[in-house]
């Protein structure tokens, strides 16, 4: 059974795909609702359950903060595979070529300020 977490990392994946776009794990956490953990444990979490839940979800477009990737993974697979190219980096890793065209952004939610009763005139 998935969680309201991965529902809602579920719901970012598909504006992901929409968009043609990659997301860090704190960014996609953060507009979830929920912290993405140390080393993005958390997010790591809520993705095996998206994979179970919703195998037809591109988990793939969501990526450590590091944009670090290991070379021979399914992720670095996948990202091939969708035509995003990525560049060596350093041991057995491989890192996204143009990041910043590739990273999606989201508006930054404005909090309404609640409206204040007027004072009485009288």
């Amino acid at each position: 059974m998935a969680t309201t977490r991965a529902e809602e990392v579920a719901e970012l994946l598909w504006e992901l795909k929409r968009a043609s776009k990659l997301a860090k794990y704190t960014i996609v956490a953060k507009r979830a609702g929920f912290s993405a953990g140390v080393n993005g444990k958390a997010m790591e979490t809520t993705l095996r359950t998206v994979r179970r839940d919703w195998p037809h979800l591109q988990w793939w477009r969501t990526i450590s903060d590091s944009i670090m990737i290991d070379k021979d993974s399914e992720q670095a697979k996948k990202l091939a595979e969708a035509g995003i190219e990525l560049k060596s980096g350093k041991d057995n890793l491989v890192t996204l070529a143009t990041p910043e065209e590739l990273l999606m952004e989201w508006p930054e939610e404005v909090t309404p300020i609640p409206a204040t009763p007027e004072a009485d005139e009288s």
